[in-house]
């Protein structure tokens, strides 16, 4: 089976660099960026089968970013990962079709059990 192809998206840095490497040791096709506009323009180019997305972000926030990616590609899982953001932007993002939520500090194992979860919901894998 070809590799998970995931999208982190955080304006952490230091926690993108962290989760692409870790990912891409254990055999997944990790990317990274740190900004909602970011993500739009590397999905547009580049296909994934799941995204990370940070739900409070500067500029561009994680629900909105969301709502564009459900729009133009409806069948991308995204996972929700929220530090401190409220019970209600879960609620939202849920509602907006997130495939499910993590919180900060976040385990590399939570993020791979998410991800090959999300990722067994593509027919085409």
């Amino acid at each position: 089976m070809e590799a998970l192809r995931v999208l982190i998206v955080d304006d952490e840095e230091e926690l993108v660099t962290a989760l692409v490497e870790r990912l891409n040791l254990r055999g997944y096709q990790a990317h990274g960026v740190t900004a909602g506009e970011e993500a739009l323009t590397f999905l547009g180019t580049h296909p994934c089968d799941v995204v990370l997305l940070d739900v409070k972000m500067p500029g561009l926030g994680g629900l909105e970013v969301i709502e564009e990616i459900k729009s133009r590609w409806p069948t991308l899982e995204v996972v929700l990962l929220t530090g401190h953001g409220s019970a209600r932007d879960v609620e939202d993002g849920m509602a907006l079709g997130a495939f499910d939520f993590l919180t900060k500090p976040v385990k590399i194992e939570d993020v791979m059990r998410v991800f090959d979860s999300a990722g067994s919901t593509d027919p085409s894998r």
